[in-house]
């Protein structure tokens, strides 16, 4: 969103990545499997298929991994081990099935060297011939286990020293990486890089700690440094110095996370998910907070400023993104358009990045993510940076790589998700892309009276969905009727297109079931077939512009004997008369109302994936956001 030397006063959140890292480095020895399963099972919601650890003791290194849930590791290692220097690892598959050898850390022959990885070597094969050539014996299938031994061999070949033999080894690697690394003969040393996959480090009074998302060093500490692309760095007990791949000395200052350790704990609800869905008008509220001029009927972003010139000259803009953040980007190109004043279009980042684009001086880029991490987005931003266009962000994590490729852009705030499917972040880029909307429309032909209507109802939406929230016993008997069905199809129009579309893809999430989300008026073109008794139908059906013609399409599952539950606003008795289930929820402009009618499905899906007996805030198969391609 901003350059990492503007983001502060700019563009004012940690990561979330597929894989797991957690080290610490200590003054003095202390007992470390308590610290670094603490850590590891703060990054359990990232989602993960095996766990590790090695820590540096009087005997050399302890190492342990398992495949699986942490607890299965947990089971075989010895907490009274003591030491100065330890990392560990939630792995998620990539190179190599998820079984115990693949697990990481990994470690060179002479079993001293170990480490920890997130990311891909895409020259692995290459450089594992050589290092067999070498006499080099590899025991996993994994591209990792190349760089333990690839560090081995610098120090073996060349006589160089441990740093040293792991800077050589960073520029003879291809790919993306986060790595934490230890040395059994420099207990007191931990070596960390990056590379296009997230990593942070934590200050302490006695300890120093890294991690690939501040959920685990929160804890310990707030005070943090991040590191960026290219950058390595050496922690000690008693300091910390980063550098480039050139050996350039970098100097860099701790930054203090806003969050407090109780925003990463369950506070007495069952699962994350639950919690973050209560969360949504805070999220919202957070959103707005200081950034709206009610009377005058404007969007203050401070992100924005320096490119408001440029933005007044834009005519086009793209949005990108991927997964649920692409949803809100859909609604958000509503929103721009009929409101703003610009022709917005959306784009899949994963396949903005390889397409022919026509692009010109008044075209701007918008990215949206959550963590500011998502590889595909990331990717399609620095693509269209390349050529000379405005960038822009909205994402939730200061010092993402998002954050600092971008030129300017819109924090969300919304504070940390924990919950593999995105519920609060989604309305919180909703609301944040509401605040562009009008930012850029105030800039052009939107009046007065109609910036101050839109103020006034974002002002007004978190007491709104407050009340939404009161209804959930009534979402919560709906799911429970409907629970054991195996299909769905959620139906919207306009705005609420994409809610349908975010409604089946929480319900694939984190119930299994198959759902499909489609445009009620698309419906007769095929979908309309698998409707009966047994596939139920959700419309999202707000007193709107769109009413009536949903009302049809209501009426034409009706007349097949599809059972439907609607989505519909306040006060509308007739629609209860169409339907088999209704949920309510308040009165507010159209371009706002998806804040509002998506809450009642992030509902539906967490009770119906809970009364189905899964595991909502780590489903199968899931990460919290994809930082490789």
């Amino acid at each position: 969103m901003l350059s990492i030397k503007a983001h502060k006063s700019a563009f004012i959140d940690i990561i979330n990545s597929m894989c797991g890292i957690f080290g610490f480095v200590s003054k003095n020895n202390i007992k470390a499997v308590p610290i670094i399963l603490d850590g590891l099972k703060r990054l359990e919601y990232r989602g993960y298929d095996s766990a590790g650890i090695a820590a540096t003791t009087v005997r050399g290194v302890f190492s342990r991994k398992k495949s699986g849930r942490i607890l299965e590791l947990e089971k075989i290692l010895n907490k009274n081990v003591e030491s100065s220097s330890a990392i560990g690892h939630t792995r998620w598959a990539t190179h190599g099935a998820p079984t115990d050898k693949n697990s990481h850390p990994h470690s060179s022959c002479d079993k001293k060297i170990y480490l920890a990885h997130n990311g891909i070597i895409e020259n692995f094969r290459d450089l594992k011939d050589k290092l067999i050539r070498n006499n080099h014996k590899f025991s996993s299938d994994t591209d990792t286990e190349v760089v333990a031994h690839l560090v081995e061999d610098f120090m073996n070949d060349k006589a160089t020293s441990f740093e040293e033999a792991v800077r050589l080894s960073l520029k003879s690697i291809v790919g993306t990486y986060a790595f934490t690394i230890i040395y059994a003969d420099h207990p007191g040393k931990i070596i960390v890089a990056r590379n296009s996959s997230p990593l942070l480090i934590g200050l302490g009074d006695e300890i120093k700690f890294v991690a690939s998302d501040a959920s685990a060093i929160l804890p310990h500490t707030r005070n943090v440094v991040y590191l960026e692309d290219g950058e390595f760095a050496i922690l000690t007990k008693n300091d910390f110095r980063i550098a480039n791949l050139d050996r350039k000395a970098i100097e860099r200052s701790h930054e203090k996370i806003e969050w407090s350790p109780d925003a990463v704990k369950k506070n007495n609800f069952p699962h994350f998910m639950l919690k973050e869905i209560y969360e949504e008008p805070e999220a919202v509220e957070n959103a707005i907070r200081g950034r709206l001029v009610i009377r005058d009927g404007l969007a203050k972003l401070g992100g924005l400023e320096t490119v408001e010139k440029d933005l007044r000259n834009i005519n086009r803009l793209i949005i990108t993104a991927c997964g649920t953040a692409y949803l809100a980007g859909q609604i958000g190109e509503y929103m721009i358009e009929e409101s703003g004043g610009i022709s917005a279009e959306i784009e899949y980042a994963s396949e903005l990045r390889y397409k022919k684009n026509s692009l010109n001086a008044k075209t701007a880029l918008l990215a949206i993510s959550q963590s500011g991490e998502t590889a595909d987005t990331l990717g399609a931003l620095k693509e269209i940076k390349r050529k000379g266009i405005l960038t822009l962000g909205v994402v939730n994590v200061i010092g993402s790589s998002i954050a600092r490729e971008t030129q300017a852009g819109v924090y969300n705030h919304a504070g940390p998700e924990i919950g593999v499917a995105s519920t609060k972040a989604f309305v919180s880029q909703l609301t944040v892309m509401a605040l562009i909307t009008l930012f850029l429309g105030r800039q052009r032909g939107m009046s007065l009276i109609a910036g101050r209507k839109i103020a006034e109802e974002l002002q007004a939406l978190p007491e709104k969905m407050k009340k939404v929230l009161t209804r959930a016993g009534d979402i919560k008997k709906i799911a429970k009727r409907y629970h054991k069905f195996n299909n769905f199809l959620f139906l919207g129009r306009k705005y609420n297109y994409p809610v349908a579309l975010e409604g089946a893809l929480k319900l694939k999430e984190i119930s299994y079931i198959h759902a499909e989300g489609y445009g009620a008026g698309e419906m007769k073109h095929g979908p309309i077939a698998m409707i009966s008794k047994d596939f139920p139908s959700i419309f999202i059906a707000p007193s709107d512009s769109m009413y009536e013609k949903t009302v049809n399409n209501i009426q034409e599952i009706k007349a097949r004997n599809g059972p439907v539950i609607a989505v519909a606003t306040e006060g509308n008795k007739e629609i209860s008369k169409l339907v088999d289930d209704v949920i309510y929820i308040p009165k507010t402009i159209e371009m706002l109302t998806p804040i509002l009618s998506v809450m009642p499905l992030h509902l539906f899906a967490y009770y119906v994936g809970v009364f189905r007996g899964h595991d909502v805030d780590k489903p199968r198969n899931l990460a919290k956001s994809v930082t490789v391609e």
